[in-house]
């Protein structure tokens, strides 16, 4: 990978690791658009204030937008859900996998 390659997945990660961010995206993975009171009851344990903050975070990274129903992602967000639609039969092995290993084998947090 490269120099510019390494920067933007810098900058996509960065954006993404905000608390909330990919809980907001997956939210609206079906594609039904949501309004803000909607979208904060489907996350769950969300603050306004944050929520509102990831909103414009991500409508400003070109992710999400707001059609007039509410909040949508975008083709790019469509794209990036796309990628990590693996995510959730990956996290059911990864989980098995770590009910496997002993309590002295588990990493230190």
């Amino acid at each position: 990978m490269g120099a510019k390659e390494n920067a933007a997945m810098g900058q996509l990660l960065d954006l993404l690791e905000a608390r909330f961010a990919i809980r907001v995206l997956w939210a609206l993975k079906n594609g039904h658009p949501q309004t803000f009171r909607l979208l904060q009851d489907s996350i769950g344990h969300i603050t306004p204030n944050t929520l509102n903050t990831r909103i414009k975070e991500l409508r400003a990274a070109g992710l999400l937008n707001h059609d007039g129903n509410g909040y949508v992602v975008t083709a790019m967000g469509n794209e990036l859900l796309k990628r990590l639609s693996e995510l959730p039969a990956f996290a059911s092995k990864w989980s098995a996998s770590q009910a496997k290993i002993s309590p002295t084998q588990k990493p230190v947090k």
